[in-house]
This record gives structure tokens, sequence and C-alpha cells, in this order.
């Protein structure tokens, strides 16, 4: 009988710790890299996969590097092949959480500190702002940062280094929902 109790306590508390879960897979990942008088350099990918605990403000988001979409075909095999080296680092990672994430006390803007993965290294992110909505279902999580290529050992040939940025400005959504 103590054995039946146990194991009924262990699948509530199992069942209590998946409704924290958020998940989409439809997140969306922007990034812009142009430079004043020279062509847009600006890519979306809208497959994103994340997931978001409520129960303690971790995150963690994954995109498929050959998901971003260009304007321009050229510019996106350019990317793929010369930049990115899609072939050999396929996904670009992100883990972290939200620093003072409290279901308590729901904020709408916070602060997230984590690591990304992209092209092979793996830097902190840290302070990044992020603006929070919740509704009984679903969390949607907005922010923007910026990295530089070269922190990720990406080497822009000198003859188009003008018109690339030294910052890529990365803007993020997702709507997570309950899973």
């Amino acid at each position: 009988m103590m054995k039946n109790i146990y194991l009924l306590f262990l699948c509530i508390s199992f069942t209590g710790i998946s409704q924290e879960k958020y998940l989409t897979k439809s997140g969306v990942l922007n990034f812009e890299a142009s430079v004043e008088a020279f062509e847009e350099i600006k890519a979306s990918n809208s497959n994103v996969t994340a997931i978001f605990n409520a129960a303690n403000g971790q995150i963690a988001a994954l995109a498929l590097v050959k998901g971003f979409r260009f304007k321009n075909a050229l510019m996106e095999e350019h990317f793929n092949e010369n930049y990115a080296e899609s072939d050999l680092y396929p996904k670009a990672i992100f883990k972290g959480e939200l620093v003072g994430f409290s279901l308590d006390a729901l904020q709408t803007s916070y602060s997230i500190q984590g690591t990304l993965s992209f092209h092979g290294i793996t830097k902190p992110l840290e302070n990044v702002s992020v603006e929070v909505k919740s509704s009984e279902n679903s969390y949607t999580l907005q922010g923007t940062f910026e990295i530089a290529p070269n922190d990720f050992d990406i080497e822009i040939p000198k003859i188009v280094r003008s018109k690339i940025a030294d910052s890529v400005a990365v803007i993020f959504e997702f709507e997570l929902l309950k899973k």
C-alpha cells in the first residue's frame, strides 16, 4: 500500500513539473549585419525550437543555420558556405536563464544570461534584455542582442569587410505554448 502511495506522489510531482514547460518549434530569429550605403545583409529563420521552464526560468533554443533565409539566394549561399560553414556547424544553440524569474512575482522585463554556441565556439551571453508576456497557456519572449563575427572565428575577406557590419544585431521572438 505504501509503495502505491509513493508511486502516486511520484506521478503527481512529474505531472506538476511538466506543466511548467513551454515549447515552440516556430520561433523567429532574425539578424542584420547591414552597413549603410551597401546592400542589405539581413536574414530570418522561422523554424527555431525553444523550450522554457517557468518553474526555474531556464531557456534553451536551437536554430538550424541553413534555416536562415535571405532576400538574395547568392547571399544565402555565401553565408552558408563561406561564413557560417553550416555543413560543419549546422546548429546555433543558446542555453541560459531569465535572471530573477519567479512565477510568484512576474515582471514584463528580465535579463537573460547564458551561452551561445555558433560556428563551433561557445561564448557567454549576458545582460540581454528580454520582454516577457504571459497568459494562462503561453509565454512570449522578445529581445535583441549583438554579437561580433570575429568572436566566433568567422573570417570576413578584406574585399567585402567594409560591406558587413562589425556587430550583428540578433532579434528573437518565441511564442511558447504549454507542453
